[in-house]
């Protein structure tokens, strides 16, 4: 059976070190969010990702991400995909050690509405994911 991982916001994955990618899309999104250029938001808050094949956010000195304020994301309702996709559709090795979100056993096409919901995916794209992944039982 699926297990379902409910996140309950304790930004621990927000303080974990690590690149968090960005869209072309998303970078307009956080842009308009915060009410500034898509430039000024590029050349303030970005930067080249390791592989050099895009952008990423910047992080702090400490490796959180550089929009966590206290204990919570200053850009939410337009997180990029990537932070919307944890711990349900990737996850660290390691992640159970950080992550508090409490895990529960579903059923197959619950899981799928469910990872639809906290990721703002359709469920069929949810399902694609899964299956590219080898991840059928979830399914």
């Amino acid at each position: 059976m699926p297990v379902f991982h409910d996140c309950q916001r304790c930004t621990a994955c927000c303080r974990w070190p690590g690149q968090v990618r960005l869209t072309d899309a998303e970078v307009m999104r956080i842009a308009e969010f915060l009410q500034v250029s898509e430039t000024v938001f590029v050349q303030h808050y970005t930067r080249l990702q390791h592989d050099r094949r895009g952008l990423a956010l910047l992080e702090k000195p400490s490796g959180a991400c550089g929009f966590l304020i206290g204990n919570d994301c200053s850009i939410q309702p337009v997180k990029p995909q990537q932070c919307r996709d944890f711990p349900n559709l990737w996850k660290y090795p390691s992640a159970e050690k950080f992550c508090r979100a409490i895990p529960r056993e579903v059923s197959a096409v619950e899981y799928v509405q469910l990872v639809s919901q906290a990721t703002g995916r359709t469920e069929e794209s949810v399902r694609e994911i899964l299956q590219r992944a080898g991840n059928s039982d979830r399914q």
